[in-house]
């Protein structure tokens, strides 16, 4: 759905949900996944995604130095954009098994401590620092999600 599409920002309030997630799990390391929606779908006049949530994978193991998600558990999401995890020592700057966990997605970032508005960087598949808007969107109603009764199911 996504592939070939470029990544264009992140919505104002998801980068404010994955600082105070990383806040909060300091000292220890913060990771999600990201998935994005189509930036026209947000009303915005562009072509483009715009990373919009975060999917915490459970069973996801953090300490101060590293976060290891379960592989066997991440879903294989068509919206899926990149990942974002926290680096407590409050470097900006990917590691070698950063790099190495990157993968094929676009967007990947890292948010250092203290986890203000200015504390995190954005990154390409390469680890190569890169520039990302952050815009102010209205995000889609969750709720939406679980709006499905019985004759959705198959039975």
């Amino acid at each position: 759905m996504f592939r070939r599409t470029e990544v264009v920002g992140i919505a104002a309030e998801t980068l404010s949900f994955v600082l105070d997630a990383a806040a909060d799990t300091h000292p220890n390391e913060y990771m999600g996944l990201l998935r994005g929606e189509r930036a026209r779908d947000l009303g915005l006049d562009r072509d483009g995604v715009v990373a919009t949530e975060v999917l915490v994978i459970p069973g996801t193991k953090s300490n101060s130095v590293s976060a290891t998600v379960r592989t066997s558990l991440v879903p294989n999401d068509r919206r899926a954009i990149g990942s974002v995890h926290s680096h407590p020592s409050g470097a900006l700057i990917p590691s070698d098994a950063d790099k190495a966990a990157f993968g094929r997605n676009p967007l990947h970032i890292i948010l250092g401590a203290p986890y203000g508005p200015k504390n995190w960087q954005a990154f390409d598949r390469e680890g190569e620092p890169r520039a990302l808007e952050v815009l102010d969107v209205e995000l889609p109603d969750p709720e939406d999600f679980f709006d499905f009764d019985e004759t959705d199911l198959d039975l």
